[in-house]
């Protein structure tokens, strides 16, 4: 019987995730970017599956990895809740909807394409794509609050300049080695800290040690077993008298 539970369970686990990005595939607009609020939404705030920390390092993994930031981000989810089954059932999910719209639409967008209409409806997605966007920004910053190492903003403000500036075409420098390089950067200062950590642990240590042993133990008060002397002279004035 526990068995046929933790089978219906799962189940139905699978079932709410497949349904979950196949809703999320079939109304995303824009991307992987503008995905990540709905994702975000769905996931951390509504079903809890995961907490906001926890998605943050999942669109992480998922930029920083090869193929389209909404496929990985669908695959690490899945393989989170549920397992390997979750990643590839989440991972079908996201894909079906865009695939099947795709393929019925692309016998006749070059009839549709010119069409005022049409046109009129992109650019009310697209302006919803950037808010969705800013949206997603908003969220993952959320992490800051109460960051006060300096290091983290000073990574920020590195990576934006070097982006903004190849955005611009000011410098030719691929958004990916920015990612490359704060990751090993991150792994420098994290091996850095941990050192400096246990330096201080073992310098701590050895004070505790030096004062132990300086601090002098204090002479411990012993009864006298002796018996106490008879004053012979009381004694001899005591018969006298």
């Amino acid at each position: 019987m526990k068995d046929k539970g933790k089978l219906k369970a799962k189940l139905k686990l699978i079932l709410e995730l497949f349904l979950t990005f196949l809703r999320i595939g079939a109304f995303t607009f824009g991307g992987g970017y503008a995905m990540i609020s709905l994702v975000e939404r769905d996931v951390v705030d509504k079903k809890k599956w995961l907490t906001s920390k926890e998605m943050l390092d999942i669109i992480a993994i998922a930029e920083s990895t090869p193929g389209a930031i909404a496929l990985n981000t669908a695959t690490f989810v899945g393989a989170k809740v549920a397992g390997i089954f979750g990643s590839i059932v989440a991972t079908f999910a996201v894909l079906f909807p865009s695939t099947i719209i795709i393929t019925l639409i692309s016998g006749v967008i070059n009839e549709f394409g010119d069409n005022q209409y049409v046109k009129w409806a992109f650019m009310g997605i697209r302006a919803a794509v950037c808010a969705l966007i800013l949206n997603a920004v908003i969220k993952m910053s959320k992490f800051l609050k109460g960051e006060k190492r300096i290091v983290i903003y000073a990574v920020m403000a590195v990576s934006l300049t070097l982006a903004l500036l190849n955005e611009f075409e000011v410098i030719k420098f691929d958004v990916i080695y920015i990612i490359l390089m704060s990751a090993v950067f991150g792994i420098v200062w994290g091996i850095i800290n941990r050192k400096i950590a246990k330096k201080k642990g073992a310098t701590q240590e050895e004070v505790k040690e030096e004062t132990s042993e300086n601090v002098e133990e204090p002479p411990i008060a012993t009864e006298s077993t002796e018996e106490p002397e008879i004053n012979e002279e009381v004694d001899e004035n005591a018969d006298n008298h």
